[in-house]
C-alpha cells in the first residue's frame, strides 16, 4: 500500500438511496457471502466487520486468472486479481442490498477507475464479485439506479463479474485496521470509513 495522507471518503454518502431491487430479509438465520472489491482491502474489510448480521469480513484475491495469489504477485498489477474482501453474513439481518448500499456509499468510492485513493492500478479496481444469478440481478439493478438518478457527479465504474475463486490473503493483512490504527494510511485513508459507517448507518453499526 502507498501511504498518503489524503483521505478516501465516497461522495455523495446522504444521497444514496436504498436498493429498489432487494430480497425481504430472510425469516429463518442463515449464512451467505458477498465479495466486493474497493481499493486496498484494509479499509473495505474494517467497514464491513463492523456492520450488523456480518460475521467474517476476510480480506483476499479475486478475479484473476492465476490458480492462486500473493500479496508479492497481486501487488505487481499483472495477475488480473483485485484486492477483495468476502463478507459472511446471516440474511435474516441484513439483505444483500443494504450491504451494496454500504459499499457504494462509505467502503470506497465507486466512480475511481483502476484506483482508489492514492493506490493505483487494476489491483485496486471496484468490483463486486456475485456468487449467484440474484446478487448479479440486485447488484446490477442498483448500478443502474445509482447512475440514472446521477447520485455521483460521474458514472460508476464498477465491474460486475462472477465469483471465480476467493484466495485469502496473508495473516499480517487480515484485521489490519486494529492492529495498526496509528499507522498514517489507516488514519487518512480508512478511519473515515469507519466513522462514516457510524455515522450514516447507526442501525447497521456494531462496534468492535
Amino acid at each position: 500500500m502507498i501511504s498518503s495522507i489524503a483521505c478516501n471518503a465516497a461522495a455523495s454518502i446522504n444521497k444514496i438511496p436504498d436498493p429498489a431491487v432487494d430480497t425481504p430479509l430472510a425469516t429463518t438465520k442463515g449464512e451467505q457471502v458477498a465479495v466486493f472489491a474497493g481499493g486496498c482491502f484494509w479499509g473495505v474489510e474494517a467497514v464491513f466487520e463492523r456492520v450488523k448480521g456480518v460475521s467474517d469480513s476476510r480480506s483476499g484475491y479475486s478475479g484473476g486468472s492465476a490458480g492462486n495469489a500473493s500479496y508479492d504477485q497481486v501487488s505487481m498489477g499483472n495477475t488480473g486479481h483485485a484486492e477483495a474482501v468476502r463478507v459472511t453474513y446471516d440474511p435474516s439481518q441484513i439483505t444483500y442490498g443494504q450491504l451494496l448500499k454500504i459499499f457504494f456509499s462509505v467502503a470506497h468510492d465507486p466512480t475511481e477507475l483502476n484506483r482508489q485513493g492514492p493506490d493505483t492500478g487494476t489491483q485496486y479496481r471496484s468490483a463486486i464479485f456475485y456468487t449467484n444469478d440474484e446478487q448479479r440481478r440486485i447488484a446490477q439493478a442498483y448500478i443502474d439506479q445509482l447512475n440514472q438518478a446521477k447520485v455521483f457527479s460521474r458514472v460508476i465504474v464498477t465491474q460486475l463479474a462472477p465469483l471465480d475463486a476467493f484466495h485469502e490473503a496473508e495473516a499480517y493483512h487480515q484485521d489490519y485496521l486494529e492492529h495498526h490504527p496509528n499507522e498514517p494510511y489507516i488514519v487518512f485513508n480508512d478511519m473515515p470509513k469507519v466513522e462514516n459507517l457510524k455515522k450514516e448507518f447507526p442501525a447497521l453499526y456494531k462496534a468492535k
